[in-house]
C-alpha cells in the first residue's frame, strides 16, 4: 500500500527459475539491492552475512548460493523491475517449494526485498501479490509461509495483504546485544 504523497511504482514482474537464466548484470543488481537494504535496516539476513553494514562483495556469495538453488519446481527468484528505467531492479524476494509429499501444498517465501529509496511505493506489495498468484497458479500451492522478525513494522505490512501470525519464537533473534527480536511465524492460504 503505498505512503500518502508518493507516487506508486507499478514494476514488471519477472520470474528467474533457473541459474542460466540469470545474466551476470542481475545478479549484481541482487547483491546491489540486498546490501542497501541491510544497511539500511532492512530485516534480511543469510546465514553467511556478517552483521552490518555489508558490502556487495559480502552478499555476493548469498546471492551465488540462491541463483545455483534456482530450479522451476524448488527455487524461484521474482523480480521487481521498472520498466520506465530500461528494467532496474526495484526489489525482489524468493520463492521455495520443498515437493516432500508432507509439505508439497506448501511454500516458503524468503528475502522479501526493495531499494530503501522506492520502499512505501508498493512495490512490496505486488511482489507479495504476484508471488502469491504464482505459488497457486503455476506451483499448485494452498499454502504459504514465512517468518519476519519483530519491531519492523512487518507484521502489520503481511497482515493488510492477507498473512495471519501463527506463532513467534520470542527472543529468537538477536540484532545487537540487548537487543532480541521475536521471530513472527506467517502464514496465508491461497
Amino acid at each position: 500500500m503505498p505512503s500518502r504523497g508518493v507516487v506508486p511504482v507499478v514494476p514488471e514482474l519477472v520470474q528467474l527459475t533457473t541459474p542460466a537464466g540469470v545474466p551476470p548484470a542481475t545478479a549484481r543488481q541482487l547483491a546491489d539491492c540486498w546490501t542497501a537494504v541491510v544497511n539500511a535496516g532492512g530485516a534480511v539476513i543469510a546465514p553467511e552475512l556478517p552483521m552490518p553494514p555489508v558490502s556487495a562483495a559480502d552478499v555476493a556469495p548469498a546471492v551465488d548460493r540462491l541463483v545455483r538453488a534456482l530450479d522451476p519446481v524448488r527455487c524461484r527468484i521474482l523480480l521487481a523491475v521498472d520498466g520506465g528505467t530500461g528494467g532496474t531492479l526495484s526489489g525482489w524476494l524468493v520463492l521455495r517449494h520443498d515437493p516432500h509429499p508432507l509439505v508439497a501444498h506448501c511454500g516458503v517465501v524468503n528475502h522479501l526485498q526493495t531499494l530503501p529509496g522506492l520502499r512505501g511505493r508498493g512495490i512490496g506489495s505486488a511482489l507479495m501479490t504476484g508471488v502469491a498468484g504464482i505459488a497457486r497458479d503455476e506451483l499448485g500451492l494452498e499454502r504459504l509461509q514465512l517468518s519476519a522478525r519483530s519491531g519492523c513494522g512487518l507484521e502489520e505490512f503481511y497482515r493488510r495483504l492477507g498473512w495471519a501470525e501463527v506463532g513467534r519464537w520470542p527472543g529468537a533473534l538477536r540484532v545487537a546485544p540487548g537487543d532480541d527480536r521475536d521471530d513472527v511465524l506467517m502464514s496465508l492460504t491461497l
